[in-house]
């Protein structure tokens, strides 16, 4: 989410009588802004991709909740000591939310464990253990509509009748301990970091939340009058109206016992990932213990689901057992992606090429079985913070030419394209760029203790630490740099600060070992006199939504390298393209479409696409091969290997060099060559300002397409069958309304 207080100020309109106010009162707004903590309320780029879309569906008048947990502590701190990530907690509601509003009146119970009855009467969940979960409320204001939408958490508290036998007993402590844990289910976010676990407490946080907002939503369905002469609504017929887009896979399995066909017809599903080790897939002995009639529920399920596909394609049991909700290995386990798609009456991609993998890959029996249940839609940003928030000067000259409709319909920016050659308009945005460079420069002295050339390439990549990520690659070029520059120090190059950034899951060592890696090189490149500030390498701890307000208005390269057919969609790389970065990456995600919408020509592409990708599956992959035909390749990994970047420990980097060379799924090295070329054209257009500000200027003008309001829109009309509204609230203090 990050902040709320600017955000909500600029949606309100009330920018200026704000600072005014504060001024007045001789205090500074911008003090102020950075005392707030950002909320730590998800993980990466699908938390603030939900946070986008509450914007939107507020911006455009529909009446929308977006449901969740109150996470205690958020996914955790990051602080780099030694150049290792160590995770410190994250309380960021140690001093109280100022935002949110408790509402005990709808607290609600949630069940577990227990045991399951089968009598003449029915089937009973029994014995069960109950947690309450009580509900906060956070308004999510739209931009200048007077629409405000809310945003309700779920917190986990004990019932006050726990352990009453503890308590007959005497220990007390036994019984406080057993409270603290039915508490722990929204004590800390789990960092999934896209690679799935199969534990216990995440499995309860995910019921949890669902089995608390299937209940509130059946509650204001049942009493909302709207609609229904009744006093309280008795019939779920138009139950479906109300539609729930599950961006977690779990919602589908509550309704399923009494009214499946209710329940297919109400949910939509999205699909975020296409890694296999990020679909859950959830053991059955640990299903079974906490949520046993829910288990003998999913069976059911796939034994309507298996008959259908023994019907349709009788005597293809390979194609039943892929298609299978339960997959009989050892464990035995759920494949909740696949309950998913059977439980839904629309399935969507997040982009072009994520939408065709799924059809394609991942999901690609059942399409075959119902083709007309799968669209996309391409993810989105919302402008509002992504640009009139972070990066006022840039909306201000934007704003002059072609006024200021472009905040709720980004579209517009298209007009810009005929100021591409004006010169005052290139002359305005490279200051814009500069001034924030300058800015974020001073940021980093300041907060880092690190001097940069402000008019170096900022190059940035900052997203999740991951292997797909591909920040190895990065790092290569990095490294790459650094020996040219010390085999020829005469040389005149183009300076460059990379700029990195991002966390790693606690428990994914590789991606702590790429950290380490990033750090130590970061250490010899910038304490080297003969590189000076030709080159630098800051690694930014502990990013976060408010340090990417900083850091994206200020960059000049964006880095989006995944390997081909690896990253659904990707936001970041929308952020950056609105805020005047350029765009180095693969044929990925998302940066498939910014390429048609901009031209190719006026981003960097570089490496394999999805076909070579597959191809090159299909020969082998052999990471030496690289390495023996590429000198600067092979000089850089002699180095990692060698202890050139961890001399007190030579064998530092030997799980990551161990990796690349025998157990790479993302192909690090099949594309350094070319990313190595592609990285020679940023510095070459880099030394001619003007035209690499017209690039800059038509990505700009192109990057409407990628506004969560439409993407909103595009579910709104193609899933959820609700139309968008551009009416005006009148507000509640508006006489003439009355």
């Amino acid at each position: 989410m990050g902040r709320t207080l600017q955000n909500t100020m600029v949606n309100l309109g009330l920018q200026n009588a704000t600072d005014e106010a504060i001024y007045q009162l001789g205090l500074d707004i911008e003090e102020l802004e950075e005392i707030e903590e950002d909320a730590g309320l998800g993980n990466g780029g699908l938390g603030r991709l939900a946070a986008c879309f509450l914007d939107s569906m507020a911006t455009l008048g529909m009446a929308a909740y977006g449901y969740g947990i109150r996470y205690e502590f958020g996914i955790f701190n990051q602080k780099i000591v030694n150049g290792w990530q160590v995770e410190e907690a994250d309380d960021w509601l140690r001093y109280g939310n100022p935002w949110e509003k408790a509402r005990p009146e709808y607290m609600l119970p949630v069940h577990f464990y227990g045991r399951v009855e089968h009598t003449a009467n029915g089937v009973k969940w029994v014995d069960t253990q109950v947690v309450l979960a009580m509900p906060y409320d956070t308004p999510v204001p739209g931009f200048k509509n007077n629409t405000v939408n809310t945003m309700r958490l779920w917190s986990a508290k004990a019932p006050n009748d726990f352990n009453l036998q503890d308590f007959n007993t005497g220990d007390y402590i036994e019984a406080v301990l057993d409270r603290n844990l039915a508490e722990n289910i929204s004590r800390v976010l789990y960092p999934n970091d896209n690679f799935f676990e199969g534990k216990e407490l995440r499995l309860k946080q995910e019921y949890f939340v669902v089995a608390a907002t299937l209940q509130d939503i059946i509650r204001r369905f049942k009493s909302s009058k709207f609609g229904c002469r009744d006093p309280v609504r008795k019939s779920f017929e138009t139950f479906p109206d109300k539609v729930l887009q599950i961006t977690d896979v779990w919602f589908v399995c509550f309704f399923a016992c009494k009214a499946w066909d209710i329940t297919n017809r109400t949910c939509a599903y999205t699909n975020h990932t296409v890694l296999p080790e990020a679909l859950e897939r959830w053991p059955v002995h640990i299903f079974e213990k906490l949520l046993p009639r829910h288990l003998e529920i999913i069976y059911a399920i796939n034994q309507k689901h298996l008959d259908n596909i023994a019907t349709l394609y009788p005597g293809d049991m390979a194609r039943m057992k892929r298609m299978s909700l339960i997959e009989e290995d050892n464990p035995k386990r759920i494949n909740m992606a696949h309950l998913c798609v059977v439980g839904t009456h629309a399935v969507n991609g997040v982009a072009q090429i994520h939408s065709d993998i799924v059809k394609n890959t991942v999901f690609k029996d059942f399409y075959e079985l119902q083709p007309d249940k799968f669209q996309n839609k391409t993810n989105g940003i919302t402008p509002r913070r992504w640009l009139l928030l972070c990066n006022p000067g840039l909306a201000d000259i934007i704003a002059e030419k072609i006024g200021e409709d472009f905040f709720v319909d980004l579209s517009q920016l298209k007009q810009l394209l005929k100021y591409v050659d004006d010169e005052s308009f290139i002359r305005d945005v490279a200051k814009v760029k500069q001034e924030n460079k300058q800015k974020f420069a001073a940021f980093l002295e300041n907060e880092y203790k690190v001097k940069i050339n402000a008019s170096s390439i900022f190059d940035v990549h900052v997203k999740r630490i991951h292997e797909y990520k591909r920040q190895l690659l990065n790092c290569l070029h990095v490294i790459t740099l650094y020996n040219r520059i010390k085999k020829e120090p005469n040389k005149a190059v183009v300076p460059r600060t990379v700029i990195i950034g991002g966390k790693a899951a606690p428990g994914y060592h590789m991606a702590k070992m790429i950290i380490k890696l990033i750090t130590s090189v970061a250490e010899v490149v910038n304490n080297d006199p003969i590189v000076g500030d030709r080159l630098k390498v800051i690694y930014l701890e502990n990013y976060r939504v408010s340090l990417a307000e900083k850091v994206i208005p200020a960059s000049d390269l964006s880095e989006q390298i995944s390997t081909a057919g690896t990253e659904a969609s990707g936001t970041g790389n929308m952020k950056f393209m609105l805020n005047g970065a350029l765009t180095i990456g693969t044929m990925d995600g998302a940066n498939v479409e910014m390429a048609e919408e901009a031209g190719e020509e006026n981003l960097f592409i570089f490496g394999m696409r999805v076909e070579d990708v597959a191809a090159l599956d299909k020969t082998g992959y052999n990471a030496k091969e690289y390495v023996d035909k590429l000198p600067e390749l092979r000089q850089a990994m002699d180095q990692i290997s060698g202890g050139y970047f961890s001399p007190r420990e030579p064998q530092l980097f030997n799980d990551v060099v161990n990796m690349l060379l025998h157990h790479d799924r993302f192909k690090v090295f099949a594309d350094y060559e070319d990313y190595m070329k592609c990285q020679a054209k940023v510095s070459h257009l880099y030394k001619n300002p003007k035209e690499w500000t017209k690039k800059v200027i038509k990505n700009i003008a192109t990057s409407g397409k990628f506004s969560s309001d439409r993407t909103i829109s595009q579910y709104a009309r193609e899933i959820w069958g609700v139309e968008p509204s551009d009416v005006k609230i009148p507000p509640p203090n508006d006489k003439e309304s009355s």
